[in-house]
């Protein structure tokens, strides 16, 4: 180890020159590894390890104690879980060690990545609190041909929307939230525009609000191995 980089063979997704100052550096394959932390007046400061990969996630192990129970958290998950009480700015709040001394993340190299993810839509859309962000969906019945709404903000509701569009049959009845059938009323077309984009209420698809594929909507079980497929409904 040399200059307090640790090296494994693989990609090197940083020059030596950006990362020479940082303090607790790892190289690994698709990501590299560096001590982070963040303070609260109150707790004091809590400390982990954020990877940072080429498709510019970002993932951080908390080490806060030494019986910590947190596992990977996103950076805004990690802002909350230290206790920040100016939480909802993780680029200001989380920290890494360069020169000796704390440096913001938005300061440093190694938000390169992410904000080029966010800015061409590659990878998972992030709302600005560093959460994934799915809007609502619809999806037309077989029998009826009315579209009925899929709110798709938890693992559990993507996963009933992702299952409908498996479903050549799906009809109003297998909906998920209430019971319905097909003669109940079609949501107003003046309601259908609102589907819960963080950026704009009115938004009609963004990279903002429409995901590429993460965890909460792709499915091992499931033989597509693929996020969510809007196509089928959008041809219906």
């Amino acid at each position: 180890m040399a200059n307090g980089v640790e090296r494994e063979v693989g990609l090197s997704i940083f020059s030596d020159a950006e990362l020479s100052e940082m303090s607790g550096i790892k190289r690994s394959g698709d990501h590299i590894e560096v001590t982070c932390g963040c303070t609260s007046h109150r707790y004091g400061d809590a400390v982990g390890r954020l990877r940072v990969f080429l498709n510019g996630d970002l993932e951080i192990t908390c080490e806060c104690t030494p019986g910590c129970q947190e596992g990977k958290l996103t950076p805004a998950a990690f802002e909350k879980h230290s206790g920040r009480e100016t939480a909802r700015k993780w680029k200001n709040n989380v920290w890494v060690i360069v020169n000796g001394e704390k440096v913001p993340l938005y300061k440093t190299v190694l938000l390169k990545y992410y904000n080029q993810s966010s800015k061409t839509g590659n990878g998972s859309s992030r709302s600005q609190n560093g959460r994934v962000v799915h809007r609502d969906e619809f999806f037309r019945c077989s029998r009826c041909s009315k579209e009925r709404r899929f709110r798709l903000r938890l693992k559990e509701e993507c996963r009933a929307y992702h299952d409908a569009l498996a479903d050549m049959d799906w009809k109003c009845s297998d909906w998920p939230y209430d019971k319905i059938t097909c003669d109940d009323d079609e949501e107003r077309a003046s309601r259908k525009v609102y589907r819960g984009c963080t950026r704009s209420p009115t938004c009609k698809g963004c990279t903002s609000c429409v995901c590429f594929g993460c965890e909460t909507c792709r499915f091992s079980d499931c033989s597509c191995q693929t996020c969510i497929d809007f196509t089928r409904n959008a041809k219906a």
